[in-house]
């Protein structure tokens, strides 16, 4: 499994880029009018934007908090220290887990049966084996203390207790957060967004959803562009 796990490790960005363009493959739908009535696509969004925000809240929080440095070296797990503080000290993998959230969240939206049932059961499994090679790369290197780290916080579900201690006894460094997550944060807002505006015509006409996808990805796009360019210049950093 620990070599699965390096396998797909090398390759995570490609993986996590194909699985966010299953989204919008054909699929018979996750929830239907037979069922629900004629406002059943109320229950797709509403649960999916809930489901999908919340990832990224977790992801946000522990960027914020406590970034951990572990962006792999020559396509293998590779860390410079052992972060137990902030999210962390509540689950092992909480980017993980806000990934995992973000496209359940993203799939339910999507109304669709194949991603819901097919393709995030397979995800579970890559991201599994995954952190079995990272955890084995972490075992081999800090020893004692990252099996220490492990018998007290669990590996995905996160402990609950202690949660508002951590928030109120570090300080949330919001620009870190826009400056490593604005990429991953324009690419699912502009799903959500193609999602909404696509897939449910029951919102609108067909005119006005064009006329709103149009300025919704042009905005996210120019506020996109200005990130980048306040980071490169130098202009926006995290300090």
């Amino acid at each position: 499994m620990v070599s699965i796990g390096n396998f797909f490790f090398k390759y995570r960005n490609i993986i996590f880029i194909l699985f966010y363009a299953v989204l919008f493959v054909p699929s018979p739908p996750l929830f239907s009018g037979k069922l629900l009535g004629s406002d059943f696509y109320i229950w797709p969004i509403v649960l999916g934007l809930v489901i999908t925000c919340l990832g990224q809240a977790i992801r946000g929080a522990t960027i914020g908090l406590a970034y951990i440095v572990r962006g792999g070296k020559e396509g293998k797990p590779y860390a410079d220290g052992l972060v137990t503080e902030g999210i962390f000290s509540h689950c092992r993998n909480p980017l993980y887990v806000g990934n995992i959230l973000m496209l359940l969240g993203v799939g339910i939206l999507a109304n669709s049966l194949i991603y819901v049932a097919v393709m995030m059961p397979i995800f579970l499994f890559i991201y599994q084996a995954i952190v079995l090679a990272e955890e084995n790369f972490l075992r081999s290197k800090f020893g004692p203390g990252y099996d220490e780290y492990c018998r007290n916080v669990n590996r995905w579900i996160p402990k609950l207790s202690g949660l508002k201690k951590t928030f109120s006894g570090m300080h949330f460094n919001w620009k870190r957060w826009i400056l490593r997550e604005h990429t991953t944060q324009f690419i699912w807002l502009c799903g959500i967004a193609l999602l909404l505006l696509l897939n449910y015509p029951q919102l609108d006409d067909r005119d006005d959803r064009m006329e709103a996808l149009a300025i919704s990805l042009g905005g996210l796009v120019l506020v996109y562009i200005t990130v980048r360019y306040l980071k490169k210049t130098g202009r926006f950093t995290d300090r």
